[in-house]
């Protein structure tokens, strides 16, 4: 007996809109969240001479400019992580929770290899120990697409 179209398989893939508001905000949030910190580190950061650049505002927060773009990027990822959006549902799901947890664990990995001197290293060398927080915060976010995940 032939299946009538109305039947589903249901263990096919859920299929939904690529490009939905959700998921456009998302990228906005990622996209000016490694902005602010990539033009951060390029412009204002103080050089050798200890002269800031401008934006003043931009100054005078210093390096709580890495906690503005880090909060923004970790926010997108969350927000991505929505069955609205490609990397909510399906195999983004486990694209997302693994590709955050290796992120982490190499951002971990990396700060402790090159940890006798970080100078070379941009955003590194400015946020120290606090690289540990970077990568949990990556693993954290990890979880939320492990929730997610059926």
């Amino acid at each position: 007996m032939a299946k009538q179209k109305t039947e589903r398989d249901p263990l096919a893939p859920v299929r939904g809109p690529i490009a939905s508001v959700r998921f456009v905000l998302a990228l906005v949030l990622m996209v000016v969240g490694i902005a602010w910190m990539a033009y951060y580190y390029a412009a204002v950061r103080p050089d050798g001479s200890g002269e800031a650049g401008s934006p003043a505002f931009m100054a005078d927060l210093g390096d709580w400019n890495y906690l503005v773009g880090f909060g923004l990027l970790f926010l997108g990822l969350i927000v991505a992580a929505h069955p609205s959006t490609p990397l909510g549902r399906g195999r983004g799901v486990v694209v997302g929770m693994l590709g955050c947890f290796l992120v982490g664990l190499l951002w971990i990995c990396t700060f402790y290899v090159f940890s006798d001197d970080l100078s070379s290293l941009w955003v590194f060398n400015d946020l120290g120990q606090l690289n540990l927080v970077v990568g949990i915060g990556f693993m954290a976010v990890g979880f939320t697409y492990a929730t997610r995940w059926e």
